[in-house]
C-alpha cells in the first residue's frame, strides 16, 4: 500500500521541527540557566527574609521588603543621584556622539586616524579610566592645574559632595560617547546621497541638510542610543564604587542604585531587600523604555 503524500509531508515537517529545536536547545538552556532562573530567583528572594549565615534559610516576608523602601533615606538619595546622573549624561553623550559622527562623516584629512583616536576610550578598561581620572581630579592634579591657568576656581573633585558626581559624569560622557558615535556614523553612511544632492539643488546649506535630512533619518538610531544610554546610566556601579571606595561618598554624593543594592547584598547580607531594590530598578528602567518608545514612535518608523 502506497504511503500518502500528506503522511510524508507530516514526517518531513516533524523532522525539520526536531532539527530546529535540537539546534536551539543549547541556547535555550544557557539563557534559561543564566538569565531566566536568576531573574525568577531574585523575584523569589524579594519576598523573603534571607539568612546566609550558617544554614541558609528563607522566611516569607510578603511585601515587607517593598514597604521598607518608603522609610529608607539612602534609597531616595540613590534614586536622586541616579536620576540626576541620567538626565545630564544621556543628553550630553547623545549630542556629543551625534556631533562627532557628523564631523567624522565629512571628507576631512586624517579621518580614519580621528575615528580610531576617538574610539579608544571605549575599548579601555573602565577601572583603568577611573584611576586615570582620579589622578586628573586630584587636588593637585591636571584638571585643577588647567583651571588655575585659565583663572577659574579649582575644586576638590574627589572630596567635595557638590562636585563629586559631576566628576563621574564628565568621565562617562567622554568615555561612552565614542561608542554611540560609531553607531551614528554607521547609520549616516546608510543615508542615500541623492537626498543631499536634491537638497543642494534646492539651495539647502550644510546646516539645513543636517537638521532636515540627517537628524530625521537617524530617529530610530537616536531611540536606540537614548534607551541604551538610560539603561547604562541606571546601572552605574564600577565608577562610583572605585571613586568612593565602595561607600558612595563623600556624604552619599556618588551613591547610585546599583551601588546601594551591592551594599545591602554583600556588605549587610540583606539579600531579600537587595533583590527587592533590584526588582524596582528593573521596573523603573522598563517603564522609562516604554515611555521613550511612545515618544519616539519607534515602531512606526520600522
Amino acid at each position: 500500500m502506497a504511503k500518502s503524500p500528506n503522511g510524508r509531508q507530516s514526517r518531513l515537517r516533524l523532522r525539520e521541527a526536531l532539527a530546529g529545536y535540537t539546534f536551539m536547545t543549547p541556547v535555550v538552556l544557557i539563557l534559561g540557566l543564566f538569565m531566566l532562573l536568576p531573574i525568577l530567583y531574585a523575584i523569589f528572594l524579594s519576598f523573603h527574609k534571607v539568612n546566609l549565615l550558617g544554614s541558609v534559610s528563607y522566611k516569607f516576608a510578603g511585601t515587607a521588603n517593598f514597604e521598607r523602601m518608603l522609610d529608607d533615606a539612602r534609597l531616595w538619595i540613590a534614586l536622586r543621584n541616579t536620576a540626576k546622573y541620567a538626565l545630564i549624561v544621556v543628553p550630553c553623550q547623545t549630542l556629543l556622539a551625534l556631533v562627532l559622527a557628523a564631523i567624522l562623516n565629512m571628507k576631512i584629512k586624517f579621518r580614519n586616524f580621528f575615528r580610531v583616536a576617538y574610539y579608544l576610550p571605549t575599548v579601555t578598561s573602565s577601572a583603568v579610566l577611573v584611576l586615570i581620572f582620579m589622578w586628573i581630579y586630584n587636588s593637585n592634579g591636571l584638571l585643577n592645574h588647567l583651571l588655575e591657568l585659565a583663572g577659574l576656581p579649582t575644586y576638590n573633585w574627589l572630596g567635595d559632595p557638590a562636585v563629586a558626581l559631576t566628576g563621574i559624569m564628565l568621565m562617562n560622557i567622554w568615555s561612552t560617547a565614542p561608542l554611540y558615535m560609531v553607531i551614528y556614523l554607521a547609520a549616516m553612511q546608510d543615508i542615500p546621497e541623492s537626498q543631499y544632492e536634491a537638497a543642494a539643488i534646492d539651495g539647502a546649506n550644510a546646516w539645513t541638510k543636517f537638521w532636515r535630512i540627517t537628524v530625521p533619518q537617524l530617529k530610530p538610531v537616536t531611540f536606540y542610543v537614548v534607551v541604551m544610554g538610560i539603561i547604562g546610566t541606571f546601572q552605574l556601579f564600577d565608577q562610583s564604587y572605585i571613586f568612593s571606595a565602595g561607600s558612595g561618598g563623600p556624604n552619599n554624593a556618588t551613591l547610585t542604585m546599583v551601588l546601594l543594592i551591592y551594599q545591602y547584598a554583600f556588605k549587610n547580607l540583606d539579600m531579600g531587600y537587595a533583590s527587592a531594590l533590584a526588582f524596582v530598578l528593573a521596573v523603573v528602567i522598563m517603564l522609562i523604555t516604554v515611555v521613550q518608545r511612545l515618544i519616539f514612535k519607534e515602531e512606526k518608523l520600522n
